[in-house]
């Protein structure tokens, strides 16, 4: 099974390890330093025109991809049943 992330993006379920929402889990030093660390790494994939509601940690083959969408959690959550 696969989840939709939007724009025509998609991602298998089994390599979704974490689904975070962006407003309450950048509150947090770690997320952020977590989230930061990513970006250096160029691991981070918008997919998104407007304001970023979710990201969804993935480990595809061996590689640690954090994309982040304007979806909501919620959608998401919607999606994946």
């Amino acid at each position: 099974m696969y989840l939709n992330l939007g724009q025509d993006v998609v991602v298998p379920s089994r390599a979704i390890v974490s689904v975070i929402d962006m407003d309450t889990a950048t509150w947090s030093k770690h997320t952020r330093a977590f989230i930061a660390e990513l970006e250096k790494k160029h691991c981070v994939i918008p997919v998104f025109d407007d304001l970023p509601k979710s990201g969804v940690l993935c480990v595809e083959r061996g590689e640690v991809r954090l994309y982040i969408s304007q979806l909501s959690t919620a959608t998401l959550l919607r999606r994946s049943g």
